[in-house]
């Protein structure tokens, strides 16, 4: 039997998201049901549903930041039980197969991984509806598992901003001794921020804002570098193993170059489109500049253990669902601090 869901949905990419009742799956015997508690708004989900990237289809039931309870389990899962506390990111299947899946790096499959809203599924075909909804239906392949000792209205944002930025922290073997750098202090940069300190590095921030130091502070950076300050960008130079580069439009490379130190990398995280840089200071020391998303399920399941271990959340604002699009406009205007949390028990008052 299908699962009768209430969600919201943009119908076209003008339209504000509005109440949708759509069909879940019938369960399959590898599936896990789940009860959504908590759903975080990522930058993604809006240009999603206003079709900034030109491929969204209609209607387009958003979120991939999705913590939630086990309500049943189908007849060969073995990882979940019903009432178990889990998590379900941006991808909700891969074609398994290929030499990315075979070396749990699902996020590059060939084939191209399965988005958790405004995809279409492998086997029945049928469009992906995200996590601003009731109920979400996923194999539990794709699940994971939430550590019960955190804060669990501020764990959705680790299953995308957290992982994002996790991942490159990881794949550069960050730890005791690293110099990490991190541009832009958002929904990304700040838990970039928290996760590399705790891995033990020694954390700067790049920001054009000179009244972000102490937030940075709070959260972990050592050093704050005004970005448009000549003064202090040369003073930079020749630091950082790891730039990790969040912002997420079109922005000039050049002045971050030079403060990498002898091979050392800038990964791009929240920027899609085509750069601006010179190959001369990477030439002079080696240096890399690289591209960076998500992280597959071992590798999300390792941060989610991680942040368990040393109670590292997101900060966030809780919102009603039904005050969704004034969420979207504020993003627009980064009036946030640092993510926005839809408490989809909100959704109870949908008449």
């Amino acid at each position: 039997m299908t699962i009768q869901v209430l969600g919201y949905a943009a119908q076209n990419e003008s339209s504000t998201l509005v109440p949708f009742k759509f069909e879940r799956r019938a369960t399959r015997e590898d599936d896990v049901v789940i009860q959504v508690e908590y759903c975080g708004v990522c930058h993604s989900d809006l240009h999603m549903a206003r079709n900034d990237w030109g491929f969204t289809q209609y209607p387009v039931v958003p979120g991939h930041e999705i913590v939630g309870r086990v309500t049943s389990v189908g007849g060969k899962v073995s990882k979940y039980k019903v009432g178990d506390l889990v998590g379900i990111g941006c991808m909700v299947d891969s074609c398994r197969t290929c030499s990315a899946c075979q070396k749990d790096l699902e996020q590059y499959c060939e084939g191209g991984h399965t988005l958790t809203y405004g995809g279409i599924d492998r086997i029945d075909q049928r469009m992906t509806y995200g996590g601003y909804s009731q109920t979400l239906v996923c194999s539990e392949d794709f699940v994971l598992k939430v550590p019960e000792n955190l804060d669990t209205k501020a764990v959705p944002p680790i299953l995308c901003a957290g992982i994002t930025t996790w991942s490159p922290l990881r794949h550069w073997n960050v730890g005791k001794g690293s110099k990490v750098a991190v541009v832009g202090l958002g929904g990304l940069g700040h838990m970039a921020i928290k996760l590399a300190n705790a891995l033990g590095a020694e954390v700067t921030l790049f920001t054009r804002s000179a009244n972000k130091e102490q937030d940075a502070k709070s959260l972990g950076a050592h050093y704050v570098v005004l970005s448009t300050d000549e003064h202090q960008m040369q003073a930079a130079a020749n630091q950082f193993d790891l730039i990790v580069d969040t912002v997420p439009y079109d922005h000039d490379l050049k002045p971050y170059i030079p403060t990498l130190a002898l091979n050392g990398t800038i990964v791009l995280v929240g920027y899609l489109g085509d750069l601006s840089a010179n190959s001369v200071p990477m030439i002079m020391g080696r240096r890399s500049i690289a591209g960076s998303v998500i992280g597959g399920i071992k590798e999300t399941q390792e941060l989610l253990n991680f942040c368990g271990e040393h109670n590292i959340v997101s900060e966030v604002e809780m919102i009603d669902m039904q005050n969704i699009n004034d969420a979207y406009e504020r993003m627009l205007k980064s009036d946030v601090k640092y993510r926005f949390v839809i408490d989809m028990q909100s959704m109870d008052k949908v008449v």
